[in-house]
Parts: C-alpha cells; structure tokens; sequence
C-alpha cells in the first residue's frame, strides 16, 4: 500500500496480520507482548491516527491520548500540505502531476489507516488518470485495503473492475499478479479448487511480494493443491514442479506433509499434518476455514488409502497411520454419516468394507432422468402449439 521495495510485503498487511494474532486466543500472552510492540510501533511510525481509534475501541490496545493528539496534528499538516500541491498542480502545472497531487493524497490516507476517504480519493485520481496500465494500478491499491480489512464485498468488485479493464488491453504482468490477488480472494472465500488453478498458473511468474513473500505462497498453493487435485495432477504439478522444489524445503512440515501423501506413508502424513495445524490455524486468509480444510485432507487421505483395497481391518488401517483402533472407528463414522466415504464398518468382524459407487450406473440414471424432462417439455410445448 505504501511504496514498497520491489520484494517487500506491504507494512499494512503485516500489520493486518499481527492485529489478527493479538486477537487470537491460541496466541501465547508473552508473544503478544512482542507483537502489540510491533503493532505501535507501525501505527506510530505511519501516522495512522483514524486506525489506531479502532484498535483503542476494540480494546487491542490502550489509549495514550498524547500519542493520539500527535499523530492527529501530523496528519492534518501533511494533508494540508498534499491540498496545497494539488491546488498548485492544477493552477500551474499540467494534467500529469495533477495526477501525481492527487495520488500522493490517495496513498497517504492508505498509509494512515483512513479507508473510506482513501477510496473516495482513488476514485478521484481514476478521473485524472487515462493510461489502462495506471487504472490497474489504482485498482491494485484498492485491492490492498480490501485485504487489509479483510472487505471481501470490495475485493470481489476490485476484481470485477480489473478484469473489464484488461478488456480495454493492459500488459501480461499485471494480468498475472491479478490471479495472484484473486486466488489469494478464493482461498478466504473457501473456493480452493480455483484458488489451485490461479495459483499454479502464477508460479512461474510470480512477483506480487505485497501481499506475502514467495515461501508464503508457496504454502498456499501445496495446501490448496492437496484437497482439489487429483493423484496425476498432484504429481505433475505439483511434487515434481521445480518452483516448488526449490522453496518448499524451507518451510516446516511441508515437504513431509505433501510428498507423505504422494507416497502413501501415511504415519509421516499425519506427523507432519499435525506440524501444520498450528500454521493453518494462526493464518489470516485460512483461520475462518480450519475445521473444513482439516475435514477435506482427511477424506483426501482415507480415500486414498481405501482406494487400494475392497476390505481392509480397521486394525491395519489404525496400524498404517499410526493412530488407536478407537480413534479410527470413530473418524470414518463420521465421514461415512457424511457421505465423504464410500465404505461401511462391520464392527463385529473389524472390517472395512469399500462400496464405491458404480459410476456408469449413475451415468445411466442421469440420463434417464434427463431424458423424462426433455419428453415433459416437448409435451408442454406441443400443447401450446396445438393451441
């Protein structure tokens, strides 16, 4: 949101992301300690006076009014002396750094935390602003505020709004951080299947580093990946795709976590697995949809290991993940109730049972069904005909 260097994630996010932390409960009370510090430090150092009153009133962090009356002070001269360049600009100076006045007043209210006024000025500086590729960019800094406060009714029109821009034209780089900025919207909106595809389309090009660091997307794409490919394509695009091998060494459990899976050993899967819960729980984007990504690997992995076989004793099953007898009973209850598997328990013997559904008899039905709703429409409208 504010000037960045080039591989630098935005000061804002960073800070969207530790004010989420000092509002979690799994946080430990000396890590919040630390991070509130962060927290200050940040709104201090930017002047955010307008956000600093919202964490005051929900409570993340306490009034110092001699602070708040400084930064106050602050912000009024600064915007004063942004007024005054645009009013120059226009008065003595021509249409581009009129432009340029009423940017810098655009990204200041961003920098300051002032989100309504900031957008009322971008739509103003979108009024002075011809070039396809400049519009991008104000609607790039739009989409920054929307994941800032997590507005995902402003992302999903930011979005809209960049993608009938491309239709006027504008350059391949800015198409490809948009899938970026999209599939990062899919992923908070729990559309993981099409935050799979943005993503892996965008491996290659990557340079969005406002919004998170490389090994942070990285995770994203191997978590996203997991739950909506299939075995081949998991393969080919991911465990074999040299962007990801190169990063995904750094990032903890990871690596165990995905080719665990691939390799069907499943005791690492869950070691690692459990590794990465503390990860997925403490994530901004994924937090609100932890229990449902927890739910989905799960089916993911019981169905693979059901896939090799027609019976299988719960016993080698617990034994095979490395988990009791008991805990493994209950897990596939559940999934089966739900209709996630397609198996059923013979408690007595201690068997697994796998009834997978007959696809060509589904296939059948369908048709079937299809056609009775054809042959009732054509009745209708030759009623209406013989009218």
């Amino acid at each position: 949101m504010d000037a960045q260097d080039g591989n630098q994630q935005s000061q804002q996010l960073i800070l969207g992301h530790n004010v989420f932390l000092l509002k979690h409960p799994d946080v430990p009370d000396i890590e919040k300690v630390r991070l509130k510090g962060e927290v200050l430090n940040t709104v201090k150092s930017n002047e955010m006076t307008p956000y600093y009153e919202t964490l005051v009133a929900d409570k993340v962090v306490e009034l110092d009014q001699n602070v708040l009356d400084s930064m106050r002070a602050k912000n009024e001269d600064e915007i004063k002396k942004l007024d005054e360049k645009i009013a120059d600009a226009e008065e003595n100076l021509g249409e581009s750094e009129v432009r340029e006045a009423h940017l810098a007043k655009s990204l200041y209210y961003i920098q300051i935390g002032e989100k309504e006024k900031a957008l009322e000025q971008l739509k103003v500086t979108e009024t002075k602003t011809v070039a396809v590729g400049q519009k991008m960019d104000l609607v790039f800094y739009t989409l920054q505020i929307g994941f800032f406060y997590m507005d995902l009714d402003l992302i999903s029109k930011s979005i809209d709004k960049a993608k009938s821009l491309f239709e006027e034209g504008g350059d391949w780089e800015r198409k490809n951080r948009l899938k970026v900025y999209e599939g990062l919207f899919c992923m908070a909106t729990r559309n993981f299947k099409k935050a799979t595809n943005l993503f892996l389309d965008s491996i290659s090009t990557f340079t969005t580093y406002e919004l998170f660091p490389y090994e942070t997307f990285i995770f994203y794409t191997v978590l996203t990946s997991i739950i909506s490919l299939d075995r081949v394509s998991l393969k080919q695009k991911v465990v074999d795709a040299p962007e990801i091998l190169t990063v995904i060494g750094k990032i903890p459990h990871l690596s165990e976590f995905l080719n665990s899976l691939y390799n069907c050993q499943y005791k690492s899967f869950f070691l690692a697995f459990a590794g990465l819960t503390e990860q997925i729980k403490l994530d901004r984007y994924l937090h609100p949809h932890f229990r449902f990504y927890m739910r989905e690997v799960r089916t993911v992995v019981y169905s693979q290991f059901l896939e090799s076989y027609k019976s299988v004793t719960i016993e080698a099953m617990a034994k095979a993940f490395g988990v009791s007898v008991e805990f493994i009973d209950l897990e596939l209850s559940r999934f089966i109730a739900a209709g996630k598997l397609h198996c059923k328990i013979d408690k007595v013997a201690g068997v697994l049972e796998t009834n997978r559904p007959d696809v060509k008899n589904a296939l059948y039905q369908a048709t079937i069904k299809q056609g009775d709703f054809l042959l009732n429409r054509i009745q209708k409208l030759s009623r209406v005909i013989d009218l």
